[in-house]
């Protein structure tokens, strides 16, 4: 864990990433803020351990990342992957989306979503 210096540095850069989002994360914010997607709660650009998740919903412990073109790249593809196996070590889950799709076809992403959000109740359930 970081230092709490640092830890205030991670929420004051959350709050400038919030001010400063794409377009592709305004659009899927659109559908997730309050609770429009299913009825889960999410917050935008939140702090969750040493990172900043572009969307998280605490009571699902789930992350959604909008991804753009800089997470192609091998060494960012490696970096994601393990922010998302340390998140996972945690008890959280990370569902990627990529810009172009969440700019071209918001509707399937969001069922997308939901899917995995329902399959993961069921899961829970069982």
């Amino acid at each position: 864990m970081r230092n709490p210096y640092e830890q205030l540095d991670m929420y004051k850069i959350a709050r400038q990433m919030r001010r400063k989002m794409t377009t592709s994360e305004r659009l899927m914010w659109e559908r997730l803020r309050g609770r429009r997607l299913g009825g889960f709660k999410f917050l935008r650009q939140h702090v969750v351990r040493d990172s900043i998740a572009d969307f998280y919903c605490h009571e699902l412990r789930l992350i959604v990342e909008v991804d753009g073109e800089a997470h192609h790249s091998p060494i960012q593809q490696e970096r994601d992957d393990e922010r998302d196996f340390q998140l996972a070590a945690h008890g959280y889950r990370t569902v990627r989306v990529s810009n172009a799709d969440v700019i071209t076809d918001l509707d399937a992403v969001c069922k997308n979503l939901l899917d995995i959000i329902y399959a993961e109740i069921d899961h829970l359930l069982e």
